[in-house]
C-alpha cells in the first residue's frame, strides 16, 4: 500500500508540471490572471510619469489694489479685494510689460478656484490661514510698477519708490515675516530693475527672477527660482511639416536691437561678423505688434534663432524660440534657465560661450556642421517641451505657472531647514 501511494505522488509530481507547461505553450492558460493574480505589475507602461505630491500651500497676502492689479487697471477701486471674478484680464498688446508679467500669473493662480482646464491638480493652492502654508506669496507687481511709473533711471522720489518703501513696511510689520525673518516668502522681481530700491532688506525670501544679471550680490540659485519670459510671438500650433529640416531654409536667425549694455555688447559684434552672411538673417528692429509678427514667420522658417545676451543674460527671444520650434543657439557666459532641475536645455539647444561665438567662422561652421538626424531630435524635443513655456488664465497642468510653483515647492525643504536653525542659533551661522 505505501508503494502505491509512493508512485502515485511521484507520478502526479511528474505529470502536473507536464501538463501546465503545456497549457502555458499552447496559450490556453491565463497564467498571470490565475496564478500571479496577487504580484503587483510593475511594468513601465503602467506606472504614472510622475508620482504625484500634496500641492504647495500657499497663503497669499491681501495688498491693496495699488500695488497690482490697480497697475494694469487704475479704474480699479483701491479698497476692493481681488478676486477670481473682478481681477482685470491681462492686456495681451501691452508690448514691452508682457515680458515681465509672471506675476500677474502667479497671482491669478492662486485665486482661481477651479482645478486646471486638463483636470489634473494645481502644483499650488492658496490656504487661508497662514498657518497650514508652505509659503508666502507677495502679490507686489514690482516690475510693472517700475515700467507704469519710471521713465528715466535717475529719476528720485518716483511712485515706484514709494509703492516699493509701502510694500516693505506692510512685510515688516507681518508677524510671519518677522517669523521667518522672509526666508519663506515668494517674490516676485522679473525685470531686472523691479524692487530696486528695497531688494536688500527682502533678500532672504524666494525671488521669481528673469536671471542673476543685475542682483548677483543678493540672490543665489539656491534660494531663488529662474522663471521664462512670457514670450512675445504667437505660439506655432500647427508645425507638422513632412521635412521640417527643408522648409525652414534660413540656417541662423535674429532680430532685435543690436546696442546693449554690458554682456549685450556681443550683439554690435555679432552683427559685424554675420551680417549679409548666405542663409543668415540678422536685423537691427525695436518691439512692435508688427515686428513681433515679423519676427515669428522668420523664427518658423528658421532651422536656428540665436539668443545673444541683451543688457541681462537673458531675454524673451529665447522663449519665442522655444514656442516657434526654432533650436535655440544661446550665446552666454552667465546665463540661468527656468525649470533646469527637470529640463535638460542641451536637448534642444546649442551653447557658445562669449569668446567662442566671437571665433570669425566659428559659430556658423558649428551650425552648418549639425546634421539633419540631430537637428530633427532636437525640433522634436521642443515641440514636447514648449507647453511647459504658456502662460495663461486658468492655468493648464505643466504650464509656465505650474512649472513655477513647482520650483518654488522644491526650495521648501531647505527653506524650513533655514527657518528652524535661526530660532534656536545663539549665534547665527556660527560656522561659516
Amino acid at each position: 500500500m505505501p508503494k502505491s501511494i509512493n508512485r502515485t505522488i511521484i507520478c502526479l509530481s511528474i505529470c502536473i508540471p507536464l501538463l501546465v507547461g503545456s497549457l502555458l505553450l499552447a496559450g490556453t492558460l491565463d497564467y498571470r490572471s490565475r496564478f500571479l493574480s496577487f504580484i503587483p505589475n510593475f511594468s513601465k507602461s503602467t506606472l504614472p510619469c510622475r508620482t504625484g505630491s500634496p500641492p504647495l500651500r500657499v497663503y497669499m497676502y491681501d495688498l491693496p489694489p495699488r500695488l497690482n492689479v490697480g497697475l494694469i487697471d487704475p479704474s480699479f477701486p483701491d479698497g476692493t479685494p481681488v478676486t477670481a471674478k473682478n481681477i482685470p484680464a491681462w492686456r495681451w498688446n501691452d508690448g514691452l510689460r508682457k515680458q515681465h508679467s509672471v506675476e500677474y500669473w502667479l497671482m491669478a493662480s492662486l485665486l482661481y478656484e477651479g482645478n486646471d482646464e486638463s483636470g489634473s491638480s494645481r502644483e499650488a493652492v492658496r490656504v487661508g490661514d497662514p498657518e497650514y502654508a508652505d509659503v508666502f506669496f507677495v502679490p507686489f507687481f514690482s516690475s510693472l510698477s517700475f515700467n507704469v511709473h519710471v521713465r528715466h533711471m535717475a529719476e528720485v522720489n518716483t511712485v515706484d519708490e514709494k509703492l516699493q518703501l509701502e510694500m516693505v513696511n506692510i512685510l515688516k510689520a507681518s508677524d510671519y515675516w518677522k517669523r521667518s525673518g522672509g526666508r519663506d516668502h515668494v517674490i516676485p522681481m522679473h525685470h531686472p530693475n523691479a524692487f530696486r530700491h528695497y531688494r536688500d532688506e527682502v533678500n532672504a525670501s524666494i525671488f521669481i527672477v528673469a536671471d542673476f544679471g543685475r542682483i548677483m550680490n543678493i540672490s543665489r540659485l539656491a534660494k531663488d527660482v529662474v522663471g521664462p519670459y512670457p514670450h512675445m510671438v504667437e505660439s506655432y500650433i500647427s508645425d507638422d511639416q513632412e521635412d521640417p529640416y527643408k522648409s525652414r531654409e534660413t540656417l541662423l536667425f535674429f532680430r532685435g536691437r543690436t546696442k546693449r549694455k554690458d554682456e549685450g555688447i556681443i550683439r554690435a559684434q555679432l552683427y559685424k561678423m554675420l551680417n549679409g552672411t548666405k542663409d543668415v538673417i540678422y536685423e537691427e528692429a525695436f518691439a512692435s505688434e508688427e515686428g513681433f509678427k515679423a519676427s515669428a514667420e522668420q523664427m518658423r522658417s528658421s532651422k536656428f534663432c540665436l539668443h545673444p545676451a541683451g543688457d541681462t543674460p537673458s531675454s524673451c527671444r529665447l522663449f519665442d524660440a522655444i514656442v516657434s520650434h526654432c533650436v535655440p543657439v544661446i550665446i552666454s557666459d552667465r546665463i540661468e534657465l527656468p525649470y533646469e532641475s527637470e529640463i535638460d536645455y542641451k536637448e534642444f539647444s546649442i551653447f557658445f560661450s562669449v569668446n567662442e561665438a566671437l571665433k570669425p567662422g566659428y559659430l556658423i561652421n558649428e551650425l552648418r556642421g549639425v546634421p539633419k538626424e540631430k537637428w530633427i531630435k532636437m525640433w522634436s524635443r521642443i515641440k514636447n517641451i514648449s507647453h511647459h513655456f504658456e502662460f495663461q488664465y486658468p492655468p493648464k497642468s505643466e504650464d509656465a505657472v505650474n512649472m513655477i510653483w513647482r520650483q518654488v515647492k522644491h526650495k521648501v525643504p531647505s527653506v524650513k531647514l533655514a527657518v528652524h536653525r535661526s530660532r534656536r542659533l545663539k549665534i547665527p551661522d556660527w560656522w561659516r
